[in-house]
C-alpha cells in the first residue's frame, strides 16, 4: 500500500517557488500518493475559536493532516525566519494538545529562495515548532535550495534543474524510508 503524503506549502504566493517545489515532487516519486493541504483559508489562531473541532476550514486541515502518513512542509524563509501563515498553520494543528494532528506525525522540511543561503533559519524555526507539537522530524536530512529562479519554469510552475531535481527527489526517498522508522517506534 502506498504511503499517503501531505504537502503544506508555507507560501499563499501565486508564482510561489515552494509551491512549484511541491507541484514536482509527485512526478519525481510516483510510488506515494501526494496531498496538497492548503493553509490559504486559515483564521488567526485564536484559542477562544478552538472549541470542539474549531471552525469549518481548521477542521478540515486538520482532518487532512490526520489521513496522511506524514507531511512534507515546503517552505520560504521570511526575514530571516518562518513565514507567518505557516507558523498559525501549524499552531492550529498543534491543538487539542493531547489528541493533535502533529503529534508523532513523521515531517520533513524543504525550502527554496532566490537568495545564496537558502532557508537555514526559517528550517530551523519550523524544526523547532514542529518539536514543540511532538512530530517526529526527519534527522539529519536538510534540503536547503538556493538561487531558485534559476532552477524553475514558471510556465510550467516546475522545478526543471536536473541536480535539484534528484536532490529532492533523494529527500523525498529518504522521508518514505523515515515514515516506515517512525512507524516501527510506534508497534
Amino acid at each position: 500500500m502506498s504511503k499517503r503524503i501531505g504537502i503544506i506549502v508555507g507560501s499563499l504566493r501565486e508564482n510561489s517557488f515552494n509551491q512549484m517545489i511541491a507541484n514536482t515532487i509527485p512526478e519525481l516519486l510516483d510510488s506515494a500518493q501526494y496531498e496538497l493541504i492548503s493553509i490559504a483559508n486559515l483564521p488567526l489562531y485564536n484559542a477562544d475559536l478552538d472549541l470542539g473541532d474549531g471552525p469549518d476550514t481548521v477542521k478540515h486541515y486538520r482532518e487532512a493532516i490526520q489521513k496522511t502518513d506524514g507531511i512534507l512542509i515546503i517552505s520560504p524563509e521570511y526575514n530571516s525566519g518562518i513565514p507567518g501563515v505557516l507558523k498559525n498553520a501549524l499552531d492550529w494543528a498543534s491543538t487539542p494538545t493531547k489528541t493533535a494532528v502533529l503529534i508523532h506525525k513523521p515531517a520533513g522540511v524543504i525550502g527554496a529562495t532566490p537568495g545564496a543561503k537558502g532557508t537555514i533559519l526559517s528550517q530551523q524555526q519550523i524544526r523547532q515548532t514542529l518539536d514543540a507539537t511532538q512530530s517526529y522530524v526527519m534527522p539529519a536530512q536538510k534540503l536547503y535550495i538556493s538561487q531558485i529562479t534559476d532552477k524553475i519554469d514558471l510556465t510550467t510552475q516546475k522545478l526543471t534543474d536536473a541536480t535539484t531535481r534528484k536532490y529532492v527527489q533523494r529527500y523525498v526517498q529518504t522521508f518514505l524510508q523515515w515514515i516506515d522508522q517512525v512507524n516501527l517506534l510506534k508497534e
